[in-house]
């Protein structure tokens, strides 16, 4: 019997999600903080944790964080409400299985439970595996690896020239765009068609790296080099060597990992940290960011050297509400993944769901469409995907993502939790409060509120003028 811990600080809806799990044959133990949860993993082991992201002594994320760093092989599903999907994607690239979203379609969690649990988890202790890519076919729409999607839009074709101008050079490459708009697809696509596509692609996201543990990871360290290194240890860059190092969210690296990482461009050499032998590197680098790098140069938190050295060449991937030309493109395939994954056979998407995609702003981009789809397979007992299979807040800007499946939106008792249009209402005046906080307290610095606030400028703008806050 797998074990789950279920992290949750409504007591009436933990009741309800323990007593559905169980019902499924799980051994289900529950916690409303995360130093409850903590606490228990010195007592038992758990296959899974479940845990609601906000939580009265921290979030969901730092749960996760630690769980990936104490006890690699437990899977977390993180629950949100839909207004959190930015956190949640971000969660996903620190090693979260997936993200559901409130009110909790039953049939989404059990399959999603079961989905994580037969899933392997990777031990961060080992080194990454750098796989060879195929010879990408020029007359085809998708490379077979990781079934990259052109689009047929004039924006996707001129990027597609661009990828197609760069990826034979060895100019080091800087990747901008929004979160979920598939940075590293494109980088991926830049080293399959360079002629370093036979040697090792080495993805990282440098958001995860422990700040203390970012330059050991990254170009090794020695024995003994401090506490804890117990054996010499190969960084990321030596095992990228003669192909392609991804440096994703390199806004977050420290001062001094930027400045280890200049002299490795400048010098094509690496030193690992303690050691005193310098190695030579042959290495392409692709970096992407979500944020300015000149702004935060300007700030004093980015070396503006060392943008110089990575922008060479700049890409800026499209966010999806610009590019809806090539959104059935997208969709195509994410329905053929979903279907694959799930052992489904739907064929495709009625005449309203497509007005419903058309006309929605995609905040989370591809991650999010990809998300939608695969739910709505789950959910799809027909051969289209119709609208009941789509969350809410597609259609309904007020309504909190659900579905008119049965759902936990009630208590043990049978009455009636808050609406909502009432979650919805606290929301918009809590983001609103905090919003103009930070503004005050960073004396309406702008760069420093968005970088704070974890959300680009544009959507901070955005919040800005929706709530009157210019």
């Amino acid at each position: 019997m797998k074990n789950i811990l279920l992290v949750e600080d409504d007591l009436t809806y933990s009741r309800i999600v323990k007593t559905f799990l169980e019902k499924n044959g799980f051994a289900v133990q529950t916690a409303v903080k995360v130093k409850e949860a903590q606490q228990f993993f010195s007592n038992a082991k758990f296959d899974l944790i479940i845990a609601d992201f906000r939580l009265p002594d921290g979030t969901g994320m730092e749960l996760l964080q630690w769980s990936k760093s104490n006890y690699p092989h437990t899977q977390v599903i993180l629950i949100t409400h839909y207004s959190d999907i930015r956190i949640a994607i971000k969660a996903m690239k620190l090693g979260a299985f997936e993200y559901i979203t409130k009110p909790i379609n039953p049939d989404e969690l059990l399959a999603t439970v079961n989905e994580s649990l037969s899933a392997k988890t990777s031990d961060p202790e080992s080194e990454p595996q750098a796989t060879a890519a195929p010879t990408p076919s020029h007359s085809s729409k998708k490379n077979l690896r990781d079934s990259y999607v052109v689009g047929s839009s004039s924006e996707a074709d001129k990027l597609e020239k661009h990828i197609q101008l760069v990826a034979p050079t060895d100019l080091s490459v800087l990747v901008l765009g929004e979160t979920g708009t598939g940075k590293e697809f494109i980088s991926r696509r830049i080293h399959d068609f360079s002629s370093r596509k036979d040697g090792p692609f080495i993805a990282i996201d440098c958001g995860a790296l422990p700040k203390e543990l970012a330059g050991s990871e990254l170009f090794g360290h020695v024995k003994g080099a401090f506490t804890g290194a117990l054996e010499n240890k190969t960084g990321h860059f030596e095992m990228a060597n003669g192909g392609t190092i991804f440096l994703d969210e390199i806004g977050n690296l420290s001062y001094d990992v930027q400045i280890q990482l200049l002299r490795a461009i400048q010098e094509r050499t690496i030193r690992r940290i303690g050691g005193n032998k310098e190695t030579q590197i042959d290495v392409r680098i692709i970096a992407a960011t979500n944020d300015n790098l000149l702004l935060q140069a300007g700030d004093g938190h980015f070396r503006e050297d060392l943008y110089h050295r990575l922008n060479e060449f700049t890409l800026s991937a499209i966010p999806l509400r610009r590019r809806k030309e090539d959104l059935e493109d997208f969709a195509d395939q994410f329905l053929e993944e979903s279907n694959t994954r799930l052992g489904k056979a739907v064929k495709g998407f009625s005449p309203e769901v497509w007005e419903i995609f058309l006309g929605y702003d995609w905040p989370g981009n591809l991650r999010e469409l990809r998300n939608i789809i695969k739910r709505a397979v789950l959910l799809t007992s027909g051969s289209h995907v119709e609208k009941e299979g789509l969350p809410a807040d597609l259609y309904e800007p007020t309504a909190t993502l659900g579905s008119t499946r049965t759902s936990f939106t009630s208590d043990s008792r049978g009455k009636d939790l808050p609406s909502p249009k009432d979650y919805k209402s606290q929301w918009v005046e809590q983001e609103k409060e905090l919003i103009q906080k930070v503004l005050a307290d960073t004396k309406f610095n702008k760069s420093k509120t968005a970088r704070i606030l974890n959300m680009d400028r544009k959507t901070l703008y955005s919040k800005m003028e929706k709530y009157g806050l210019d």
